[in-house]
């Protein structure tokens, strides 16, 4: 399908640098949902988690993963969906940059050298976009 970029600007517009998103991982054959924070900076995506959390231990297993942002907007409901794969950030300089960036992190984690403390970042390929007036579909 052809976009331009545009389209997708105007619709990742709609994430602010913090909401609640439904995280889908898989466990074996089943998959597995959950609310998440959903950090999106410099037009990154950004989860951070326990390092001991089933998310965590499924993402080593499939990297795939798709969450879903709910809003509405002029009393009309819509919803955008990210695929993509989530890949464990190492790097301690990012991970510092994130961690001071996003307000609850001291609630969660003592630095950003806690062993419990797992920055996830989700590269997306694939975006779907669904308003009242229809289904987007775009590869990215």
């Amino acid at each position: 399908m052809t976009y331009t970029s545009d389209e997708v600007g105007r619709i990742l517009n709609q994430f602010k640098e913090t909401q609640y998103v439904a995280l889908a991982t898989i466990d074996g054959i089943r998959p597995r949902v959950r609310p998440v924070t959903l950090i999106y900076l410099d037009r990154r995506f950004w989860m951070v988690t326990s390092t001991s959390s089933n998310k965590v231990i499924q993402i080593n297993q499939n990297e795939n993963v798709e969450f879903a942002y709910q809003f509405n907007e002029n009393s009309e409901d819509y919803c955008i969906r990210i695929l993509g794969k989530a890949k464990i950030i190492k790097d301690k300089e990012t991970k510092t940059s994130i961690a001071k960036r996003i307000g609850f992190f001291n609630n969660h984690w003592s630095s950003p050298e806690d062993p419990d403390y797992t920055l996830l970042e989700i590269l997306p390929d694939e975006l779907q976009y669904v308003a009242p007036s229809g289904m987007r579909q775009f590869r990215l």
